[in-house]
């Protein structure tokens, strides 16, 4: 027969392992509810874009980036564009060719690039919240969160907006290629913001409200296919996400002619 002080301890132990268990479950759904925070605030994050710019085409009859009297407006990055027109600022901004696409610019270290000033311009317009420096973070379109490029709320995830979807064997081939195109994604080095940071049930949830739940149709189209889709080819435009997949690096995020 156990002694009480035994029975006394079996007792404790066993509130100590239901304390524990609470304290686990709660720890795993408090992680849940941050994480449904982070992909809700993803999909705010893409409609304030689109609002902002929106209301920029309204006021300044261009796109950001590639208006070509921005400098009229804000002054001129002397530094960066000296051969366009307008007073000198700090920190001021370059004109763009008024093409209606947002291209990269050279790939000189530091340059400046329609990709880079369309958030350097939101922001100056009081549209966007942050500064952004409008130039290349060392490569044509490298990308730097927080300093060229909107970080997302989702840790080490961002926003890219450029003229340009890239043809190669992890991104279904969408035509046309050259679309003004939002990627939302980690950062790849010296690139744009497209690498995985999604598990793919994650944008499969994001598609769906957002769009139509299909990673190759409608305006939501998934990156980084062999791991975010179950795609046999790139133009397997009628495959589904991979939703066994636990991998949280499997997707990003592209929004093709978003506005």
């Amino acid at each position: 027969m156990l002694s009480k002080q035994h029975a006394f301890s079996l007792v404790e132990l066993s509130i100590v392992l239901v304390i524990l268990g609470l304290l686990t479950g709660g720890i795993l759904g408090g992680q849940a509810l941050i994480r449904a925070a982070e992909l809700r605030a993803a999909s705010t994050e893409y409609q304030r874009w689109v609002a902002a710019t929106q209301t920029f085409r309204d006021k300044y009859f261009s796109l950001p980036g590639d208006m070509t009297n921005a400098t009229a407006f804000w002054g001129k990055d002397n530094a960066l564009c000296s051969g366009d027109s307008g007073t000198t600022a700090t920190p001021g901004t370059c004109n763009g060719d008024g093409d209606g696409n947002i291209e990269m610019g050279s790939a000189t270290a530091g340059a400046t690039g329609e990709m880079f000033r369309y958030w350097q311009q939101l922001a100056m317009a009081g549209l966007i919240e942050g500064t952004y420096t409008g130039a290349n973070g060392g490569d044509a379109d490298a990308t730097t969160l927080g300093v060229n490029v909107p970080r997302s709320k989702i840790s080490t995830a961002g926003w890219t907006l450029i003229n340009n979807i890239p043809v190669t064997s992890n991104f279904f081939a969408i035509t046309p290629t050259n679309q003004n195109t939002f990627f939302f994604g980690a950062v790849v080095t010296s690139d744009i913001t497209s690498l995985g940071i999604l598990r793919p049930e994650e944008l499969w949830n994001l598609d769906t409200k957002m769009d139509d739940g299909k990673p190759a149709r409608g305006k939501v189209i998934a990156a980084r296919i062999t791991t975010c889709t179950v795609a046999a080819n790139t133009t397997d435009f009628n495959a589904d996400y991979r939703l066994d997949s636990t991998s949280s690096t499997a997707c990003a995020m592209m929004v093709p002619n978003p506005f």
